[in-house]
């Protein structure tokens, strides 16, 4: 697992030790931050589910100014503190060590509005449908922000959730990438 382009570009990040976090593979990571370039230079993200803290540290390299990691797995966040460490960015994030429907509250109430959001839960969980009502509901995505979600491939994601509907789907073996964004008024 490394960082793909950018600055930082070169670096390898830790991965964990069990098979309980599951890295976004370089292939599937690259493909994602070519559909976006566009989007991430001077952004705000947000990392759900960020396990190693892989997909956060990749738009740091390319620009994004801040980037919010939310896991509520101890291991998780050691992985992501030393992985930031290890680039020097420490100042450009903040780790929230909490579940994701608490951390999204709490970067809505601090009245964060992200430029991305990238979710990685894990497969087959029925996770999807409910961080993206939160999200919808809490005012965290920018106007025009774009939330990426990764998943099964096997799994039937809602195409309209709230204000927020799928724009993009590309599929990679049994892992399904889905693009949403909130509809224009």
């Amino acid at each position: 697992m490394r960082i793909i382009a950018g600055r930082f570009r070169g670096h390898k990040l830790i991965a964990p030790k069990n098979l309980n976090i599951r890295p976004t593979t370089d292939r599937i990571k690259e493909s994602i931050f070519n559909i976006i370039q566009n989007h991430i230079y001077d952004s705000v993200v947000i990392d759900l589910f960020s396990g190693t803290g892989n997909l956060g540290i990749e738009a740091l390299s390319r620009g994004a100014t801040k980037v919010y990691f939310i896991d509520k797995n101890k291991e998780s966040i050691s992985i992501i503190k030393k992985n930031l460490e290890k680039i020097d960015s420490t100042n450009m994030s903040n780790i929230i060590h909490d579940n994701v429907i608490s951390g999204i509250k709490k970067l809505s109430k601090d009245n964060v509005q992200a430029n991305i959001i990238f979710m990685d839960p894990p497969y087959k969980k029925g996770l999807v449908e409910n961080v993206l009502e939160h999200i919808d509901k809490s005012n965290i995505l920018s106007s025009n922000g774009i939330i990426i979600v990764e998943e099964d491939s096997s799994e039937d994601l809602p195409e309209n959730i709230g204000n927020l509907f799928i724009f993009r789907q590309k599929k990679y073996g049994n892992t399904s990438i889905s693009f949403y964004k909130e509809r224009e008024e």
